[in-house]
């Protein structure tokens, strides 16, 4: 029998019925997220092997690539409840597409083997996390505030350390994000597991099977863009 936090931060139980729709629910929901890093991966691969990405970076269009899946992310976080689920789908599947265009020069900068080991190392430690924030009784509610406390700080040192291109401020900010988003994961986990309980119907169980995707999503690629900053090898 599964656990779920009562409303005064109590454990209570979850009958064996509606245990087995949330492995399903949390199935899509890691579906989603493969579905959408993979997507990621292989348009920046693509992008840096055919010249596309070389051919628009220096350009105006660049900005564009740049900006557009933060519209795109913004548009789906603030429309999704007055979506469809089809363009709810297709939104997602738009901006893992675009963030595999912006981060192409990946490929340019790192070696392929160090892009592999980051990535594995990424992978267990997400996994290692989100199984925590899974199964674990301990409500992680009171983290939030502290976690995205620490995610504004981080977002703000990176646009300061655009202007002063600060080695030992990037190392900073790459070892605190590493830490943030670590947390993140595991506290994604559980509110999203705690969302299927509210959810009412197959398509606002979609929609947020979709939204919660799309966190996990955000906390794995950031995670991982940490890690290269610490761990990546670069091209000689």
């Amino acid at each position: 029998m599964a656990t779920q936090f009562t409303p005064d931060g109590d454990v209570g139980s979850v009958s064996p019925q509606v245990d087995v729709g949330l492995r399903q629910y949390m199935l899509h929901v890691y579906n989603y997220m493969a579905g959408g890093l993979a997507l990621t991966g292989i348009v920046a691969y693509m992008a840096a092997t055919s010249g596309l990405y070389q051919a628009i970076f220096g350009t105006p269009l660049y900005w564009v690539v740049l900006l557009a899946p933060l519209g795109l992310v913004l548009f789906l976080s603030f429309r999704i409840e007055k979506m469809s689920l089809g363009t709810a789908q297709l939104s997602f599947w738009a901006y893992a597409g675009l963030v595999g265009l912006s981060l192409a020069g990946i490929f340019l900068v790192y070696t392929g083997a160090s892009i592999a080991r980051v990535f594995f190392i990424t992978a267990g430690t997400f996994g290692s996390m989100s199984l925590y924030g899974y199964t674990t009784k301990k409500d992680l509610t009171r983290f939030g505030s502290f976690l995205f406390m620490g995610l504004i700080g981080i977002v703000i040192a990176g646009l300061v350390n655009m202007f002063i291109a600060s080695t030992a401020l990037q190392l900073t900010i790459s070892a605190i994000g590493v830490i943030v988003f670590v947390g993140l994961t595991a506290w994604d986990t559980q509110r999203i597991k705690a969302m299927y309980v509210q959810a009412d119907g197959t398509i606002a169980a979609g929609k947020k099977a979709i939204m919660g995707a799309l966190a996990l999503y955000l906390d794995f690629l950031n995670l991982f863009l940490m890690l290269m900053q610490l761990l990546g090898g670069r091209r000689r």
